[in-house]
């Protein structure tokens, strides 16, 4: 089993900087990437940043250079750092675990129930 917790969050005024974090718990599942994913009202969810186990990473180009993504996979947890942030940042903020089961070579995003972060102007 996969679980996916998500702390932090909140309201914050533009400029300013938020951290949101996240552990996953895995039992029978090897996690090859954990990240962030945020869904604005209206829209649809949006990759925002993913860290692999070995290190590498990856930001939307939406939030390059404000934002940022580390992850430690002994402790199976992530953290997303905004800086900077603006009102168009405003939305959910899930992050997910691509895990999958021994053996196998393919598997499938698990996700928190999410941290909402809204910015005001």
């Amino acid at each position: 089993q996969v679980q996916v917790v998500e702390s932090g969050g909140g309201l914050v005024q533009s400029g300013e900087s938020l951290q949101l974090s996240c552990t996953v718990s895995k039992t029978g599942f090897i996690v090859d990437a954990m990240g962030w994913y945020r869904q604005a009202p209206g829209e649809q969810r949006e990759l925002v940043a993913t860290v692999t186990g070995d290190g590498r990473t990856n930001i939307a180009n939406s939030v390059l250079g404000r934002f940022f993504v580390s992850g430690d996979y002994a402790k199976m947890t992530v953290i997303l750092q905004m800086h900077n942030l603006k009102p168009e940042d405003t939305g959910a903020y899930y992050c997910y675990a691509n895990a999958r089961r021994y053996g196998r070579s393919s598997g499938r995003d698990y996700f928190g129930q999410g941290a909402q972060v809204t910015v005001s102007s």
